[in-house]
């Protein structure tokens, strides 16, 4: 199957383009598909299973230990990561030392 690509114009030939790009994703999600299917059953015959194999897929998420406590409200505290909360700021403006709020 010869396409002329010379007697396309160009909206016949983006289409053409965008028709066969979106084959070419079919068939690698295809191929994919596929090779997943074997994995799969490879690792259940050998009486495993995908997550004890790969894991979990995701890192469990650690848990920081708060660096800062709020001195008017001691329950909101601050692990020193991310984005300063207000309370900390405010406190930094009304003259305390990060040392100072300390846990």
């Amino acid at each position: 199957m010869a396409i002329d690509v010379e007697s396309l114009n160009p909206k016949q030939l983006a289409d053409l383009i965008a028709r066969a790009n979106q084959r070419q994703n079919d068939l690698q999600r295809e191929k994919l598909h596929e090779i997943r299917e074997k994995i799969v059953h490879l690792v259940k015959k050998e009486g495993f299973t995908v997550d004890e194999l790969f894991g979990a897929g995701r890192r469990p998420k650690r848990t920081v230990k708060p660096k800062y406590r709020n001195p008017v409200s001691p329950f909101e505290t601050w692990t020193g990561r991310g984005k300063r909360p207000r309370w900390f700021s405010a406190a930094l403006l009304a003259g305390k030392k990060e040392k100072d709020l300390l846990i």
